[in-house]
């Protein structure tokens, strides 16, 4: 369900949240730990189990009995099974499976990707044979939203469809690129901010992040941290998160806007649909941010108005 196609309004806040609602079965996965950094891997995989493992592996297994003669990449089945499991969770689930022969693991270049690895990390069932056409038409894709002029526009299209839509719900951009506010200014790294929003008297120090994967948990920090030293009130506007991410910035006095699919630029819907189709990652190009989406945000800004006035 979208939070962002006009006739796919994400009607509340939980629906648009990924699992582990229920504090009490939270994994015990470092968030630090960055699934796609191999060596961070390994630390993935010493991290203590907890009942979600088991479940995840064995959801992964039915998946890959059913999808026999498919290839997925590691990104791609973390997004997928995101709404029940924790992208960390997912990641050593399949490790185990390929550690008990169940699922077979193949690393490819992926040319162009501008990152420091430049490789893909695929799996398959141990019965396809045929798998190497598949894995290397979905490189081709995956080469072609990877390369980095495309990634900055993702980045700023996020960034530009909400500077559009936030003012429909009374939250006005004062800042960009924010790392003083007054005479106060933030000098403990070269961090900034993404947005300054305001309504009520209320200014949030915004983030906007139009990625497949999760903010980085050492980014987030910073960025409460700069919100607090700038007399913000912490706002994430990410397209996923975790729910240690969304308590985390709760217990700061902020929000996290969570809109789900990854927005693409004006003009790239074609492409969109075609990622969607071929990989079933959540990607689209509306033309507007749904009115539902800053709702979320209006409602929980309001609430914590009457809750200060109480």
């Amino acid at each position: 369900m979208s939070c962002v196609g006009k006739s796919q309004e994400c009607s509340t806040r939980t629906a648009c949240v990924s699992g582990y609602d229920d504090s009490d079965n939270d994994p015990f996965y470092d968030p630090d730990l960055d699934p796609d950094i191999p060596s961070d891997v390994e630390d993935i995989i010493s991290q203590p189990r907890d009942s979600f493992l088991d479940l995840a592996k064995s959801d992964l297994k039915k998946f890959f009995e059913q999808e026999s003669e498919s290839v997925f990449y590691q990104r791609q089945l973390q997004v997928m099974f995101e709404a029940k499991y924790f992208h960390w969770i997912t990641v050593r689930a399949l490790s185990e499976l390929v550690q008990e022969g169940v699922l077979v693991t193949e690393i490819l270049p992926l040319p162009g990707s501008g990152t420091a690895s430049g490789t893909i990390t695929f799996y398959r069932s141990t019965a396809y044979r045929y798998w190497k056409r598949d894995a290397e038409e979905i490189v081709k894709l995956v080469s072609r939203y990877s390369e980095s002029s495309f990634t900055y526009a993702l980045g700023a299209h996020g960034e530009t469809m909400f500077d559009a839509a936030l003012p429909t719900g009374g939250f006005m951009p004062t800042g960009w690129k924010v790392r003083a506010r007054g005479t106060t200014e933030w000098t403990e790294t070269k961090h900034d901010l993404d947005r300054v929003f305001e309504r009520d008297g209320v200014a949030y120090g915004a983030e906007v992040k139009n990625t497949l994967g999760y903010i980085e948990k050492e980014e987030l920090e910073i960025k409460v941290k700069m919100c607090k030293h700038l007399g913000l009130r912490p706002l994430f506007i990410v397209r996923m998160a975790p729910k240690s991410y969304v308590n985390f910035v709760e217990e700061a006095g902020g929000f996290t806007l969570i809109f789900k699919y990854q927005l693409y630029p004006f003009g790239q819907k074609a492409f969109a649909d075609e990622v969607r189709a071929r990989l079933r990652l959540p990607t689209d190009s509306p033309t507007r941010i749904e009115d539902g989406t800053v709702k979320r945000l209006l409602d929980w800004h309001l609430k914590k108005l009457r809750t200060k006035g109480s």
